[in-house]
């Protein structure tokens, strides 16, 4: 293990990036045109994001690229998994939510757990944008980054895939469900 707990040590990104390569080449389709030896060098570049990366592997979100932003020149990543990341499900919206749970208070929140692992959960912009590469959540459902004015309310949303179609709702920001976790993405 690395001596920085934010970063991993030599064989653990050297595994990470096998695994990434060969995702990304296997699915072409979510980044046209892109280069994996460009991505890998940004990667290496940055101990800390790659990081992130693997916690974003080890918890079921099979991160792989779908964007470039060309102001900043970083790769955008999403958890690419077919259902919400298995590791980062049964989870409450946020802090506030789980304080204001009396009794069967889930392990952690959203929030909390994204933050941790460095990243950003997908707003709905994003989640509808993964699904143009296509039909995640079929059988679970992702909370996504919920608008201060339906969190002011104490509403969270989250987003599925039924009937071939994209859908938003909302539950109260304190449910949980086993069938319910996360998305997020990162710029590296």
């Amino acid at each position: 293990m690395s001596s920085n707990k934010n970063e991993l040590a030599a064989h653990e990104a050297v595994d990470l990036l096998k695994i990434l390569q060969g995702r990304f080449e296997k699915n072409m389709k979510r980044h046209a045109g892109m280069e994996w030896a460009d991505v890998q060098a940004r990667l290496e570049a940055s101990p800390g994001k790659l990081w992130s990366l693997n916690e974003m592997e080890i918890t079921g979100g099979e991160p792989d690229v779908v964007g470039f932003d060309k102001q900043t020149g970083e790769y955008v990543f999403y958890d690419c998994s077919a259902e919400s990341p298995k590791g980062r499900r049964s989870l409450c919206y946020d802090r506030e939510a789980l304080d204001k749970r009396k009794e069967f208070k889930p392990a952690n929140t959203v929030v909390d757990v994204a933050g941790a692992m460095g990243i950003e959960v997908l707003t709905e912009d994003q989640y509808r944008y993964l699904q143009t590469f296509g039909g995640f959540d079929a059988k679970t459902s992702s909370w996504l980054k919920t608008p201060d004015s339906i969190r002011k309310l104490g509403g969270a949303i989250f987003g599925d895939f039924r009937y071939n179609t994209v859908f938003v709702s909302h539950n109260g920001a304190d449910s949980y469900y086993a069938a319910r976790g996360f998305r997020g993405t990162l710029k590296v």
